[in-house]
Order: structure tokens, then C-alpha cells, then sequence
């Protein structure tokens, strides 16, 4: 069993990938685009995330464009996984192709900011800390959460093929 704890930050609907990561960061490495993470729509909220800390968001989380460097980034602000009522598809693929968790929920706006969550990956059971309240969210299949155990699509290859090219 995977299990993830930290804080609520949260986000409405629509949240796109040029509010994720603004096109003027994205020169750099992965570290300073991280610094400016969520500034579009939340001025210096990488200054205030936590190791481990979890974002919530609401419904189409990741529209735009397909930029990898979106879940990326999130990632290596902190942010240890993503509970949404709903993803846009290539932002969802993106995060297990870097092996972020990305996981969907539609009582996600329940969810408050400031709260505690305790997740568990396997089952998708997310519970707040404070009341205990839980929230399902959709199971992923385990071939993914293979991919998210190696730690995204290229070292789950990796160890697949054992190097071989």
C-alpha cells in the first residue's frame, strides 16, 4: 500500500497548463520553472508548499496544452499528488508518465483547503485527516500503479526491457 499525507491546497475548475507553469518560465531547469509554479493564478505559491503537501482540484484540471513540464513542475514544488473531480486526458498521462499521482474524485470539491488528507493510491480511498470524512476516489488500474511505483513511464520501461536496446 502507497500512502500519502499532507496539506490541501486548492484550486478550482479550468486550471490550465499556462497557469500551471507560465510560457515565460519555461526556459530553464525544472527546479526555477518550479518556483514559479501556479503563479498565474496564485502568486507565490511555490513559496508556501510543503514537502508532500496535496493539490485539489476541481473539474478539467490540466486543460491546454500538453506540456509535460506541467505535472513536472507541481512535482518539484512539492507537491506529492493531485485529487481532482476531473482531468483533461493528456495532463492525467502526462502525471503517471512522470510518476506523479493524479487521482480522480468527484466529491473532490468537498475538500477544503487547509485540511489534512491521508491517501491511500491502492484503493483510492482519500480521508481527511481533521474529520475523518473519506472520499473515494477512482481506483487506478495496477499496470499504472506499476508505472507510478518506478517512478513514471521511462524507468517502468527500463525495468521492463533491463536495459536492453
Amino acid at each position: 500500500m502507497t500512502t500519502i499525507e499532507g496539506k490541501v491546497w486548492k484550486f478550482g475548475d479550468n486550471v490550465d497548463t499556462d497557469v500551471i507553469v507560465p510560457g515565460k518560465y519555461l526556459i530553464g531547469d525544472i527546479e526555477e520553472i518550479a518556483e514559479h509554479v501556479m503563479e498565474g493564478i496564485r502568486p507565490g505559491f511555490a513559496d508556501l508548499v510543503q514537502p508532500g503537501d496535496v493539490l485539489v482540484g476541481g473539474k478539467n484540471f490540466g486543460t491546454g496544452s500538453s506540456r509535460e513540464v506541467a505535472p513536472r513542475a507541481i512535482q518539484a514544488a512539492g507537491i506529492s499528488a493531485i485529487v481532482a473531480e476531473s482531468f483533461a486526458r493528456i495532463f492525467f498521462r502526462n502525471c503517471i508518465n512522470v510518476g506523479f499521482v493524479p487521482l480522480e474524485c468527484s466529491t473532490a470539491g468537498a475538500i477544503e483547503e487547509g485540511q489534512h488528507l491521508h491517501i491511500d493510491t491502492d484503493t483510492g480511498v482519500v480521508t481527511v485527516s481533521e474529520t475523518g470524512v473519506t472520499h473515494q476516489a477512482l481506483r487506478l488500474p495496477t499496470e499504472i500503479g506499476e508505472i507510478l511505483e518506478a517512478g513514471g513511464l521511462e524507468p517502468f520501461l527500463k525495468q521492463r526491457i533491463g536495459g536492453r536496446t
